[in-house]
């Protein structure tokens, strides 16, 4: 094999940081200065070594891309959604790296049956009212962050990213006569929302440190100059999230963490009007609030875990819950109402979406996120004194499949019908509309309630009976809630021709932080490596939100080193099973997941010949300790306050990947990030390469790839992200031996 290029020199500026008595010495924190000239000229260089290290790799990327895009419909479209008077879809364009927005008008209004839509080929009436494609020209890098219309259909509110660093261009355009306003918002956090009427657009502004903490409103046909600020949340621990509600009357304000929630309601009708505080943040319940109108009186329906760790659902009303506002009563339980759904321990309550018809309620059970519907009737029979009903023993669309994701799709509140997506690992989306109770069977050619399959996401020249997946469960020696063992789910992927028979290349993938779970997708880019008979492994980890709350709970501050032991436990299992060849596992993980990745080299460094971390958290000490660097205070909702707990302080100590790079012979790592990301700051990737070239013992390789036009999620456009797949792909492929097709 041809010897490696020399790696870039990254030169010593010793930096000392004290806390809690104990003192560090940083050498690579100069490298966060990212305006500097030398810090450019390092990371371009660092580019340059990678892409020597990796030039062998070339062919496969090549062929794995390829591979993509040859299954993937290029020309395509979504399936129409009616909203008031159009029909509202996307296509996709051969050669273009993002979607065409069009719609085309309702012929018939009691038809909800939605057009035939042709790839290439234009419906009758059917307008383009938002070309991507041709406001990215524009840019090296181009991110919508939202399009919202108004009840007219005439007026769009859009808003664009053109750096990658996540701070929005809020833009309206007129939809009658394709005019851009010339009035424009800068530094717009998100996307805006649209009052009904078209006359005023909400946005949110974030602070130095990234935080959503200004909510204003812009009058349309008025200077940015003369918004009003209707609120400033100064508690550097909440994140504020604005919506309509599904009746379009209030704004929805909610500011919180992963602890506790606050909640508003703003009246969108009235220009005066002003955020009316519904429960406050001194409660600390983590909660949402949906306003529902019944039999003309209006009441809240409280998603909350007051006395209810996977959550409950309760009716009430504004009135009963600002009564209760009074400073001395802070620490008591609020009287959130009269329970709706009640609380279970083997099902978590994840969200509800109002229709006029009745309640669609996404729920948990074993990892299985689905809907279920709750009756209106159901709601009227609790507000008149009726008792509450279980979660699980709500009706609900059914399938066959045993591990899936069936998601509730937003819908128009007044509408027969609702759309469900149904996803699982590997049969590609499939969407399906079902009608309401007491909707006409004409509706949709079906009974009530009978799923109407719409379409499935096309995928050319695979058979997808070529593929399996497999539930594993790997045993701790730790206790669970109940008291006994507990045991981590693992989905495994492979093509049918693999066998647990010990011989199996194998990447485990993990991410276990912040409640998210990682539910069923199907993903193209994934097909290439069960081709090559990898086994692609997800562990679901705690951190992560699988198995209700206290699986997310068991993962997070002074319990995060879970997360971590969880991945290695899961990796193990794999062996013990047959799944994996013990000489070649590969780990993939972004974000928090990168952190995971950082922690599992440290502690695991031997059963992993290749790890990529994606925009990787490998230095949360430095972040965390520093207030004013972007999102640091929201963090300590997840992994504590070092600042001012000098227990948390240790323990993340004790963890940190930065901070614990050792001398020990490291598998072949690559962390990839991107320059303008504000999630996860390109430094800590930066530091952390050279520090592990330090100390590695081996003669694997360990590269860092930044792209200089990116943000959290990369390169914009989907032929960018299918390289930077095929990138990470053949980084891990190439070094578990498995480049070539085995079927």
């Amino acid at each position: 094999m041809a010897e490696h290029p020399t790696p870039p020199q990254t030169k010593k500026i010793p930096v000392t940081r004290t806390h809690h008595g104990d003192t560090i010495t940083d050498d690579y924190e100069w490298l966060r200065d990212k305006d500097s000239p030398e810090v450019l000229e390092h990371l371009r260089a660092e580019n340059t070594y990678t892409e020597a290290v990796t030039a062998e790799q070339q062919p496969l990327r090549e062929a794995i891309f390829s591979e993509i895009r040859h299954r993937t419909v290029e020309t395509d479209l979504t399936v129409p959604v009616r909203r008031r008077g159009h029909w509202y879809f996307t296509r996709t364009i051969e050669g273009e790296q993002h979607p065409v927005f069009c719609r085309v008008p309702v012929d018939d209004d009691a038809d909800w049956t939605p057009p035939q839509v042709e790839p290439g080929i234009a419906l009758e009436g059917e307008e383009t009212y938002f070309d991507t494609n041709a406001e990215a020209a524009k840019h090296p890098f181009y991110q919508l962050g939202g399009l919202d219309i108004d009840a007219s259909d005439t007026l769009l509110a859009y808003c664009e990213d053109t750096s990658g660093d996540e701070r929005y261009t809020l833009r309206l355009r007129r939809l009658d006569t394709g005019e851009t306003l010339d009035e424009s918002v800068e530094d717009v956090h998100g996307a805006g929302v649209l009052e009904p009427s078209g006359r005023r657009v909400y946005y949110m502004v974030a602070d130095a440190a990234w935080r959503p903490s200004k909510l204003f409103v812009h009058a349309v046909g008025t200077s940015s100059d003369e918004d009003r600020l209707l609120l400033e949340i100064t508690d550097e621990q909440l994140w504020t999230g604005i919506q309509l509600s599904a009746d379009r009357r209030e704004l929805v304000i909610i500011s919180g963490n992963s602890e506790y929630t606050e909640s508003r309601l703003l009246d969108v009708s009235d220009a005066e009007a002003e955020p009316r505080l519904i429960i406050p943040a001194s409660h600390r319940i983590l909660h949402e609030i949906d306003p529902i109108e019944l039999d003309g009186a209006r009441h809240l329906l409280v998603t909350h875990n007051q006395q209810a760790p996977n959550n409950m659902l309760t009716l009430t009303t504004e009135a009963a819950l600002v009564g209760q506002q009074s400073p001395a009563d802070a620490a008591a339980p609020l009287d959130l109402g009269d329970p709706v759904l009640a609380h279970e321990h083997e099902v978590k309550l994840e969200g509800i979406q109002i229709t006029a018809a009745q309640i669609l309620v996404t729920a948990r059970r074993s990892t299985v996120e689905s809907v279920q519907l709750l009756s209106l009737d159901t709601v009227r029979s609790v507000r008149d004194g009726g008792a509450s009903t279980p979660t699980s023993s709500l009706p609900g669309p059914a399938f066959d499949e045993e591990i899936f994701t069936c998601a509730a799709l937003s819908a128009e509140y007044e509408a027969p019908v609702f759309r469900v997506l149904f996803s699982s690992w590997l049969i590609p989306p499939r969407l399906y509309d079902i009608s309401h109770p007491g909707a006409e069977e004409s509706v949709t050619g079906r009974r009530p309630g009978e799923p109407v399959l719409r379409r499935e996401t096309p995928v050319q020249d695979v058979d997808l009976d070529d593929y399996r997946a497999t539930r594993l469960w790997a045993p701790t020696q730790d206790l669970g809630p109940d008291g006994t063992p507990v045991q981590i789910p693992i989905t495994v992927l492979h093509h049918r021709e693999v066998s647990a028979d010990g011989a199996n290349p194998a990447l485990v993938y993990g991410y276990g932080s912040y409640e998210m779970s990682q539910d069923p997708f199907f993903g193209i880019p994934r097909l290439s490596l069960l081709d090559r008979g990898i086994v692609f492994a997800i562990a679901h980890v705690r951190g992560g939100g699988e198995l209700g709350r206290w699986w997310y709970e068991d993962g997070k501050k002074l319990k995060k080193v879970n997360t971590f032991t969880d991945f290695i436990t899961a990796t193990d299992y794999l062996v013990e099973t047959g799944w994996a060849d013990p000489a070649r596992i590969s780990a993939l993980g972004g974000s928090a997941g990168g952190l995971l990745m950082g922690a599992v080299a440290n502690m695991a460094p031997e059963k992993y010949r290749a790890i990529l971390a994606q925009v990787p958290f490998v230095d949360p000490l430095t972040s965390i300790l520093d207030p004013e660097l972007p999102l640091s205070a929201l963090e300590w909702e997840e992994w504590g306050n070092p600042i001012t707990d000098a227990e948390v302080y240790q323990y993340m100590k004790e963890y940190s990947p930065y901070e614990n790079v050792r001398d020990v012979e490291y598998p072949a790592i690559a962390a990839v990030t991107s320059l303008h990301d504000t999630r996860v700051l390109y430094v800590e990737p930066a530091k952390w390469v050279p520090r592990l070239r330090e100390h590695q013992q081996g003669q694997a390789p360990i590269v860092f790839k930044i792209e200089m036009d990116g943000g959290h999620g990369g390169a914009s456009g989907r032929y960018e992200t299918w390289k930077e797949r095929a990138w990470d792909y053949a980084f891990l492929a190439h070094h578990i031996g498995a480049t070539e097709h085995t079927r």
